[in-house]
């Protein structure tokens, strides 16, 4: 176990950061890791479902990605919605934050916001006029390490295909790879978790226990709730499903919804996943260490390395790692 940060560092060539996605969702490449010996397969997703029992439930995360990203026109400033914190008040990143101080209003998005209030990290608080029309106006929320302005293909692509409740201003990249075909022989259920802004911020502190969670809104229905306490194993699809079960209470799963800023990392053990689909992450991350916490850090560490050797596709829009015992 380690609890400096640097230990969590690795170097990938920028070639394999994919920056488009697979041409077919279920295309993408799937590294096995089972925990328990070390041994790695390569496999692909269209094997994820033969995979599984009769008694494995797939948890995935129905979250829609908004549009969040806003631009004056003209040009100038650049306002990303972060959070809807009632009605038509928004809290949000904005740049250049000089022109934006309290009291200012800028027409964007169809509509006018003001300023209410800047926040201590430099996120301010804005009140708009009217509700953005975010499908008209806005731009889907690409991570910087693509390097490239969104485009049409991204309004389809990175998003999933069973995506309901919006509200996240990244997608829940390990459900990318799902096809109608695929859902419909896997036995699963639905959580939400509203991914914010602070699944790109790195950890800038040098030791793990340093670091400060973002907080993320979650909701889990009834119906959700009884198909995962009816089952043995619970696959958890991305760190953000697994966010969202680890942070209840012991005992049967209960309808809910609330707030998340569980911190997971090692020797953290698990409650209530018993296996992990996710992407590979970049270096140094919060999801690098979820990941490095159910399955050990070496472990992950020598996958990741053979996943590098073997030309695997990175980040968002790359391949998978299934985690199992």
């Amino acid at each position: 176990m380690s609890g400096q940060v640097r230990d969590y560092h690795y170097d990938l060539p920028p070639e394999l950061i994919a920056r488009t996605p697979a041409a077919r969702r279920d295309e993408s490449r799937m590294l096995v890791l089972h925990r328990t010996s070390g041994e790695i397969e390569h496999r692909r997703f269209q094997d994820f479902p033969s995979i599984l029992t009769e008694e494995d439930i797939v948890a995935l995360n129905d979250s829609r990605v908004i549009k969040a990203r806003l631009l004056t026109d003209p040009p100038g400033v650049e306002i990303f919605l972060l959070e809807n914190l009632a009605g038509n008040r928004w809290k949000c990143l904005v740049k250049p934050g000089r022109k934006l101080r309290p009291g200012t209003r800028v027409p964007i998005a169809g509509t006018v916001a003001e300023v209410v209030e800047v926040l201590p990290g430099g996120e301010r608080i804005m009140q708009f006029d009217e509700a953005p029309d975010l499908e008209v106006h806005g731009h889907m929320p690409l991570p910087p390490y693509f390097k490239r302005e969104a485009e049409k293909l991204d309004d389809d692509r990175y998003q999933t295909v069973y995506a309901n409740s919006p509200g996240s201003v990244a997608a829940p990249t390990a459900g990318l790879h799902f096809t109608p075909e695929i859902l419909s022989q896997i036995h699963h259920t639905f959580l939400t978790l509203h991914v914010g802004a602070g699944t790109f911020l790195p950890v800038k502190t040098e030791k793990i226990a340093d670091h400060e969670m973002h907080e993320e809104s979650y909701s889990i229905s009834a119906r959700s709730a009884a198909a995962l306490n009816n089952a043995k194993r619970i696959i958890a699809v991305g760190t953000t499903a697994t966010r969202v079960l680890e942070s209840q209470p012991p005992g049967p799963l209960q309808t809910c919804e609330g707030r998340t800023g569980i911190f997971i990392y090692p020797p953290y053990e698990f409650q209530r996943v018993g296996a992990l689909l996710t992407n590979f992450h970049l270096p140094e991350s919060t999801l690098l260490m979820l990941v490095s916490a159910f399955a050990g850090r070496e472990a992950v560490f020598k996958a990741y390395q053979e996943a590098i050797s073997e030309r695997y596709r990175f980040y968002s829009y790359g391949d998978c790692m299934l985690v199992v015992d």
